[in-house]
């Protein structure tokens, strides 16, 4: 697997910082851009500011920052689950219609699982003999469209992915977890490293969902947050609610229509 950030939109933090101060400031968009670029607003507080507005939650404006990656020897089963991300991300994939693979060329992905439960060798005898009625297809006659019908998951794959920062956090909510398949969440993980060599500023948000800069807690079930190594320092979402049910003026409970009521009729505080 390689994963290459190739690269990134210009001024990403002074951009995220006029976007912001957009929504809150009286001033014009070209007033603010004119302050950042004379540096009557330096870096310390623009970094300071975005910082404190990533706690609101209000994530519009990081859509406004992009990143390119380059991404190759992955295999089909993780792009089968990559291109489920479908806002703010677009990808262009190796075809398996148009480029017509060398039986030397498929370097099938194999999860180390299968040499723990001693069938590594099974695996590569199968892929190597998929590989050549592959390449006898190919030599045959039959089309690379109807030739990858016998490649499997295991297929490698490349891409080329355009990304925006709020996607970005959200692919690491899902794919950091533990939960995640192990390949997907290893390339995530460098794309994280990627962003975090050139960005640190804006990688210290790229975490799994129970990270303290994301949701801060886990809200998978309690039988996986106990299996997992980030356990001992994050907490679940039921010590929450039973330290809210312990010490709060009210018991947790489910809402009623008389809640939502409430809520439609409520005037703006």
């Amino acid at each position: 697997m390689a994963v290459r950030l190739v690269d990134f939109a210009a001024m990403p933090l002074e951009k995220l910082y006029a976007a912001y101060r957009t929504c809150y400031s009286s001033e014009s968009p070209v007033e603010i851009w004119e302050k950042i670029r004379s540096e009557r607003i330096n870096h310390d507080r623009i970094r300071q500011f975005i910082a404190e507005r990533l706690k609101t939650g209000h994530a519009s404006p990081l859509e406004q920052v992009v990143f390119w990656f380059a991404i190759s020897n992955v295999s089909r089963s993780l792009s089968h689950q990559f291109v489920r991300h479908r806002i703010g991300i677009s990808f262009e994939q190796q075809s398996q219609r148009y480029v017509k693979f060398k039986e030397n060329r498929l370097a099938y992905v194999m999860p180390e699982s299968w040499n723990r439960a001693g069938l590594g060798e099974e695996y590569e005898e199968l892929t190597a003999k998929i590989s050549a009625l592959y390449a006898r297809a190919l030599a045959a006659g039959v089309p690379a469209e109807d030739a990858r019908f016998v490649l499997p998951n295991a297929a490698p794959t490349n891409f080329h992915v355009m990304v925006n920062f709020a996607e970005m956090l959200h692919i690491c909510d899902l794919r950091l977890c533990v939960r995640a398949q192990w390949e997907i969440r290893r390339m995530v993980a460098l794309m994280r490293s990627e962003i975090k060599k050139v960005l640190p500023e804006v990688a210290v948000y790229l975490q799994p969902k129970c990270g303290e800069n994301r949701m801060g807690y886990c809200d998978e079930s309690l039988e996986d947050w106990r299996k997992c190594p980030l356990g001992k320092v994050r907490p679940h979402k039921s010590v929450l609610f039973d330290l809210y049910n312990l010490y709060g003026s009210h018991k947790a409970r489910a809402l009623s229509e008389r809640e939502y009521h409430e809520v439609e009729e409520k005037e703006q505080i």
